[in-house]
């Protein structure tokens, strides 16, 4: 069943606080900046077990798997998650998902089992499974997608079916869970008693409560799943011919060579093998990152800005399914239209700054390819931009985003003082406004008033 939006959980940041506590307290602060995002407060993955039904010596259970985070969302090959059991539980039947090993069913009688390992590791089922092995909510390989770009498809369930606990015993919910979505990155609480979950019936005329509910919150940290920054910003204008480009190595220098974070010169050819093809291979060029956003301010109308905003990928391995891209700019406070993006504006928190989210349009640009020999992958649109004549000028920047993500990743900025700065001869690109149209007035005024006294002067001369 899908929650609604009003059943967003506390934020939690004591999980990661917890990892650097053997650091010391004066990292405390900068850990926290990659646990916490402040334009998601709110954002986490819940894992609810719901205890269904009691058996003679167990009992079954639904996994659900829900992505609150507004614009992270789980991405190919999908999500793992895993735990270890408190006393001897084993999984005798599944359905919707499935182990990844059985174990050794052998010495605890239960030869025909789905699991008897101690520390299960569960994965999603793919979309063309098999009809009685499906349940509601599971098989979609994984993928989860972010809440605020589609909350029907923010989350994934299965259900299993749990034995060897013996007759009247105390349940104990699993320790040690995990998920990775796909990658690492996420840290999880314990799993905790809480109200068991009530679901509607009936068309919502009965209420139908379980048994028993446990839930963990997860949160994900960029300080635990990269080394480097995943993407950068690069920024031009139409009012200055220079570009400013990504920092040099935004995300870390590569050797040319076939390591994990190997890069590939132009002119060279990809390696061929099953094993470099779970291995990223980057183009090598001076920003080393996989995804390059541009902001161009395109054109200056009198009501409206105009924005292109291009996504590249430089990688030559890996697609990247259902992207979006997320902008903090000053602009987003009045309207805007995307022209072959979808988008909408997320509510603020406590910034002065509105936050526009971008994804891509179905079966037309929601699959960001990868690079190929000749050219990089790319999305592009068109952003317009209505004008607030009371804070937007040329003035400091003002055409140019505060933050940028992609796929939830912070994004490399240029610094500040490399922005495209506007030229001298700047009064000649401002748009009309009320003190040039007096000023021509003025000069209007002025004209009339000398071709009337030349006028009157041949006349007097007459």
């Amino acid at each position: 069943m899908l929650p609604a939006a009003t059943d967003f959980p506390d934020k939690n940041e004591a999980f990661c606080i917890d990892i650097v506590d053997i650091i010391g307290f004066y990292v405390v602060e900068s850990i926290r900046h990659y646990c916490y995002d402040p334009l998601d407060p709110n954002g986490n993955i819940t894992v609810t077990i719901d205890i269904l039904q009691r058996t003679t010596d167990g009992y079954t259970a639904r996994v659900t798997i829900q992505n609150y985070y507004q614009y992270r969302h789980v991405d190919k090959p999908g999500w793992t998650i895993g735990w270890t059991w408190t006393k001897e539980e084993v999984i005798v039947s599944m359905s919707g998902a499935f182990a990844t090993q059985q174990g050794n069913c052998s010495s605890l009688n239960f030869q025909d089992a789905h699991c008897c390992k101690k520390d299960p590791q569960i994965a999603d089922l793919p979309t063309d499974a098999s009809p009685e092995n499906m349940t509601e909510g599971c098989c979609k390989g994984g993928l989860i997608s972010a809440y605020a770009i589609n909350p029907a498809k923010s989350f994934s369930s299965f259900e299993i079916s749990v034995a060897n606990l013996g007759a009247n015993t105390t349940y104990f919910a699993p320790q040690n869970l995990t998920i990775m979505a796909p990658g690492p990155g996420y840290t999880c609480g314990s799993l905790q008693d809480t109200d068991p979950t009530v679901s509607p019936d009936i068309g919502g005329r009965r209420h139908v409560q379980v048994y028993r509910t446990w839930k963990s919150i997860c949160t994900y940290s960029t300080f635990l799943a990269n080394k480097a920054p995943a993407c950068c910003v690069s920024l031009s204008t139409f009012y200055n011919p220079t570009i400013t480009s990504c920092r040099l190595c935004s995300c870390g220098c590569r050797p040319t060579d076939q390591n994990a974070t190997s890069c590939i010169r132009e002119g060279y050819n990809l390696p061929q093998s099953d094993f470099v093809n779970s291995i990223d291979f980057v183009k090598c060029t001076d920003h080393m990152c996989p995804v390059r956003v541009h902001w161009h301010v395109k054109n200056n109308y009198v009501d409206h800005w105009r924005i292109k905003l291009t996504v590249s990928n430089y990688n030559y391995k890996k697609n990247y399914s259902d992207w979006n891209v997320l902008v903090q700019h000053p602009g987003f406070s009045q309207k805007s239209t995307a022209y072959s993006f979808n988008g909408t504006v997320l509510p603020a928190v406590g910034f002065a700054e509105e936050v526009a989210l971008y994804w891509g349009v179905s079966y037309f640009n929601e699959e960001l390819l990868q690079a190929d020999e000749d050219q990089e992958g790319s999305v592009t649109t068109d952003i317009l931009l209505e004008k607030d004549s009371k804070s937007f000028t040329f003035r400091n920047g003002w055409g140019f985003p505060r933050r940028i993500y992609f796929n939830g990743e912070d994004c490399e900025m240029p610094l500040p003082d490399t922005f495209p700065m506007l030229p001298n001869s700047s009064s000649t690109l401002k748009p009309t406004s009320n003190s040039f149209w007096l000023l021509l007035l003025l000069l209007l005024l002025t004209f009339l008033t000398f071709k009337t006294q030349i006028s009157n002067f041949g006349s007097d001369d007459q």
